[in-house]
């Protein structure tokens, strides 16, 4: 598991996949050019409730957001960043960043998700016409066990293509939600954890089992 974390890393710092040419930058006192010019990382560190300060682990989003190292940029805004997923699933596959480090979603501010989010239609739109694509995933690897490699929150939008077989997982065949007390105490378990708001407009689900598992 190690060593494959170590070869997504590597892989974000080295990309190989250089696609279509942008304009070039070069660093201060440097005759080596960079593939992007990205403004510098808002907000990172413990500020930002981060684990990319001093003495802590290097993010290499932060290293992209501030310029340090190479990244295919395809849009920025003052909150976050989009660019090529150096290591892609499909052609097209993009990043969507915030420029302020927060090692998970969770630990994300909500106006900082929501300004992500309401990018999303603008740039899958793009990224499907100039791939070809009339489809996509958009997806969040939340946390290790959910395969998320680099602590800074990103969204991946992969553009599909019929027929692509990208997910193995597509062709397994799902089990149909029982509704039993098992379910119920899950939602209750679930309804008991939201804030007090959330938790008002959800107990209006009961009202959608079965008289018998109310019962």
């Amino acid at each position: 598991m190690a060593e494959c974390r170590l070869a997504v890393l590597c892989s974000h710092l080295c990309p190989t996949d250089l696609g279509r040419p942008l304009p070039l930058h070069r660093r201060p006192g440097s005759s080596e050019p960079q593939a992007v010019s990205v403004s510098c990382c808002r907000g990172s560190g413990s500020e930002a409730g981060g684990e990319e300060g001093i003495g802590k682990k290097r993010c290499v989003f932060c290293e992209i957001i501030r310029g340090e190292s190479p990244a295919f940029k395809l849009y920025e805004d003052d909150v976050c960043l989009c660019i090529l997923d150096s290591n892609p699933l499909s052609c097209g596959h993009s990043l969507i960043i915030p420029k302020s480090h927060f090692p998970s979603l969770e630990a994300t501010s909500p106006p900082v998700i929501a300004a992500m989010c309401s990018k999303i239609p603008f740039l899958s739109n793009a990224i499907m016409k100039a791939t070809q694509c009339d489809s996509f995933n958009l997806l969040v690897n939340n946390g290790s066990a959910a395969g998320q490699v680099i602590f800074h929150t990103h969204f991946h939008i992969i553009p599909r293509k019929a027929g692509d077989h990208l997910w193995s997982s597509e062709s397994c065949r799902r089990q149909p939600l029982k509704w039993n007390q098992e379910t119920v105490d899950l939602v209750n378990c679930i309804q008991e954890r939201l804030s007090p708001v959330s938790s008002d407009s959800c107990r209006t689900l009961g009202l959608m089992l079965p008289r018998c598992v109310q019962d």
